[in-house]
């Protein structure tokens, strides 16, 4: 049974899905899902009961996190072969707001919205550039930067965006071509949180 290529991580945002992942055995199970395997081969690796496996492979198929990709012989019985749907789950924040006042406050602040979706997508990539570390061995080249800045007013902040564009404008355009080894750039300018700690 040979493995399907899975996507490298799944976000979720639906709260029965965090809930079902919400436990241990379930956790484990999910890290050897990664490739196809049985309900008995995983009672075999994790040392549980295989009633218990199958229990728990029922919940996560039911959530959606592992799905049936075939069957195999065993003796006189018929396997079902179960694969994770990613090789990670990252549990987006989305996931703890109720109610309608956020995605209403999304939905006028067009900055805002790009702020958050970045933040998913910087815990997505994240997540996926350490699998290729811990699993397939990788060197990550990456680079990050992090420091706070004062503006006394929105002067200095409109003035401070405008030296930034015209510094980095330049630098976007050099190494922006199609050819090489692609890599992702974020950055964001946005006020402190309260009750954060600078520097933090």
């Amino acid at each position: 049974m040979s493995a399907v290529r899975l996507p490298a991580v799944e976000n979720l945002r639906n709260a029965d899905q965090v809930h079902v992942l919400a436990h241990p055995i379930r956790i484990r199970m999910l890290e050897m899902l990664r490739e196809p395997l049985s309900a008995a081969a995983v009672a075999r690796r994790i040392g549980e009961p295989r009633q218990k496996i199958n229990y728990h492979l029922k919940e996560l198929e039911r959530a959606g996190l592992v799905r049936r990709t075939g069957e195999r012989r065993a003796g006189n019985f018929v396997e079902s072969i179960y694969q994770a749907v990613a090789r990670t789950f990252v549990v987006s924040p989305r996931v703890a707001w109720g109610g309608r006042r956020r995605a209403k406050a999304l939905g006028a602040q067009v900055s805002l919205r790009t702020l958050v979706a970045l933040g998913e997508r910087l815990q997505r990539d994240a997540a996926a550039l350490l699998d290729r570390a811990a699993f397939d061995g990788a060197e990550i080249s990456s680079a990050s930067v992090a420091t706070d800045l004062r503006f006394e007013n929105e002067d200095a902040r409109a003035a401070f965006m405008s030296e930034y564009l015209a510094v980095v404008g330049p630098l976007l355009k050099r190494y922006g071509a199609k050819q090489g080894a692609p890599y992702r750039m974020l950055l964001a300018v946005y006020p402190q949180p309260e009750g954060e700690r600078e520097g933090v």
